[in-house]
Parts: structure tokens; sequence; C-alpha cells
């Protein structure tokens, strides 16, 4: 176990049979957790070349702005459809049950621009690979992505399988 995973509530049967839900709200409510997960997140990319942090809503952008403002970067923000008033781009993904879709600031990300994605934990990988093709649609490129929990079960790492992908704890399941 690494030291940001004693912080991981997990809570069985959540929210269905069978599910063991990561529950990362103990990490959030316990300075040092908070701490540490940041800090293990930025280690992560601390040999990239970046130039803009993004993060995908809600728990990317909790984790990703910190490491942003601790590395003096600018902080693109990936919101769900609707959430941003000026002008977007848009990519709609599957999730379990249904669709979904986010967007981003079409001046976000600038042509050339080295961008690591952020978020708290990939199941499937459709959020990211969504956000992958919005940052590249905007002329930049995937340095890295990072997430704070990695359901490996589950295969999201296959979809991002072209790119650096990273996580600080691994569960085997699902």
């Amino acid at each position: 176990m690494n030291n940001v995973e004693k912080y991981v509530r997990t809570i069985p049967d959540f929210p269905k049979q069978g599910v063991m839900f990561r529950d990362i709200t103990t990490i959030l409510q316990d300075a040092d957790g908070l701490h540490e997960a940041i800090d293990a997140l930025q280690k992560l990319i601390e040999n990239e070349k970046v130039d803009v942090i993004a993060g995908a809503e809600s728990r990317g952008l909790v984790f990703g702005m910190p490491i942003a403002y601790n590395l003096h970067k600018p902080f693109a923000m990936i919101r769900k459809k609707g959430k941003l008033p000026y002008e977007t781009i848009s990519e709609k993904y599957d999730l379990e049950y249904g669709h979904a879709e986010i967007e981003i600031n079409k001046d976000a990300i600038k042509p050339g621009q080295k961008v690591v994605l952020v978020d708290d934990l990939i199941a499937t990988g459709g959020t990211m690979e969504a956000a992958v093709k919005m940052v590249e649609r905007l002329g930049g490129e995937v340095v890295k992505i990072i997430f704070l929990i990695e359901l490996a079960g589950l295969n999201g790492r296959e979809r991002l399988k072209n790119y650096k992908v990273e996580s600080v704890i691994c569960y085997e399941g699902k």
C-alpha cells in the first residue's frame, strides 16, 4: 500500500451489489491526505515538459488545479456540456448506461502546447479518451494522462494505449 492509499475509504456494494466503491472524500477531508495525493500526482509528471495542465470535471479540477498552481502553469477546465460560458468544442462519449458530453473553451489550449490531463479515477477511460480528442482538435499534444486511482479490471488503459498513462493507486478489480 502506498501512503495515499491509506486515506481511501472503500465502500462495498455501492452503487450496486458487487462494486467496491473507492471513496476519495476521505483524502480531501484530511490535510495530510490531500497534500500527499497532490504531491504523488505531481511526481508522476516531474520529468515531463508541460505547458498546460487540464482537468476533467469534477474531481480532475480538484486535483489538477493545485498541480498547475505548484508548477506555475495555466489550467484548462474540461467541463460537462453547458457549463462553460465562452465558445467551446465538445466531445460525446459512452458511459456504462448512456452517453455524456464534455467541452473545453476553444482558447484553453493553443497549437503546439504540451498538455497533461488529470482526473481522480480511470475506470473505462471514456472521459479521458474524449478529453484527448478535444485537446488534439485544438492542436495540443497530450504528453501524459495521470490519475489518482485506477480500476484495472475495467481496462480503461486500453482506450488510452497510445498515451503515457500513470496512476498513484491501482486496484486490480472493478
